[in-house]
């Protein structure tokens, strides 16, 4: 007994006739009606009734369906087992993170470096691009995982969503200047030239959608796509940055001191987002896993 005369005889009994179950199977229906013989022989037991104008199955043929439709069931699994340990020796990976942010929040190297220790034969190409760049590429199916920033706009029911770090959105000033009190609302915020990242980010999009909300134009003088250029632009007074919040300790190192946002307060939060309306892959389903991991242990 072999699996393709299980299979062709399960085929035979979905489609009730020899002639279409061999065009599904793309058989010869004689070299077809010779297999299922065989497999009768073997068994000593007739598993098709042949006598009326569509084939049926025998008391035995409907017992011996049930069987045979859960051994190939099986032999499926086995397959995609196979497929998957081999898609782990061999593979590739898509990565995407938002510029600069990612790098300094999360040590996202040593994942990598891990996961290739673990896996040295799958590669891994990382892009660093803004976050409605990136997903827009794990839509076209250009990516596999992104780090991204959340602009608080509905996303895609397809995507998978895990936010690893939520944080406050400050202004940042120069660390003399006197003329801010400890939090600033949004509407005095617009008054002044402000340091921004760029139009796409996640931050950019929050802060964007609350001015929109309020019904402000923010005056943006600069932008740049690393928070630390951002801040050391405002230490200089070109601006008050809008950045994530900052210890005491990095805001004196840039020469900055931080003011709350009010009137609404703001929140920039950066997840990992992958498809799930779609199959990823064995290697891009253990990264991911490494990557959430690793991510909440950090935060």
């Amino acid at each position: 007994m072999e699996l393709r005369q299980l299979r062709y005889f399960v085929t035979v009994a979905q489609e009730a006739s020899f002639t279409r179950a061999a065009a599904r199977l793309h058989l010869a229906q004689p070299g077809l009606s010779a297999q299922i013989r065989q497999l009768e022989r073997e068994l000593g037991q007739p598993l098709l009734d042949r006598g009326g104008r569509t084939v049926t199955l025998t008391e035995v043929g409907a017992a011996v369906l049930r069987q045979a439709e859960a051994a190939l069931t099986a032999a499926e699994r086995i397959t995609e087992t196979v497929d998957e340990f081999t898609g782990l020796l061999r593979g590739q990976v898509r990565i995407g993170l938002i510029s600069g942010a990612a790098v300094e929040e999360f040590d996202v190297a040593a994942v990598l470096a891990d996961f290739h220790d673990d896996h040295p034969q799958i590669g891994i190409s990382l892009t660093e691009d803004t976050s409605e760049r990136m997903l827009a590429a794990l839509g076209r199916g250009e990516l596999d995982i992104a780090l991204i920033g959340l602009t608080g706009a509905e996303l895609d029911p397809g995507f998978g969503i895990d936010v690893v770090l939520d944080t406050a959105v400050v202004a940042a000033v120069p660390a003399a200047d006197a003329d801010f009190d400890a939090e600033i609302p949004l509407a005095a915020l617009c008054a002044h030239p402000l340091i921004c990242l760029p139009p796409g980010t996640g931050l950019r999009g929050v802060f964007q959608r609350a001015c929109a909300a309020a019904g402000f134009e923010p005056d943006i003088a600069y932008e740049a796509a690393a928070p630390a250029l951002l801040l050391r632009l405002a230490a200089r007074g070109l601006g008050v940055a809008v950045v994530p919040a900052l210890t005491t300790q990095e805001a004196a190192a840039f020469g900055v001191r931080t003011v709350r946002i009010v009137e609404p307060e703001l929140r920039g939060r950066l997840a990992l987002a992958w498809r799930i309306d779609r199959p990823a892959g064995p290697a891009a389903k253990v990264l991911l896993g490494q990557l959430r991991i690793a991510m909440r242990s950090d935060t």
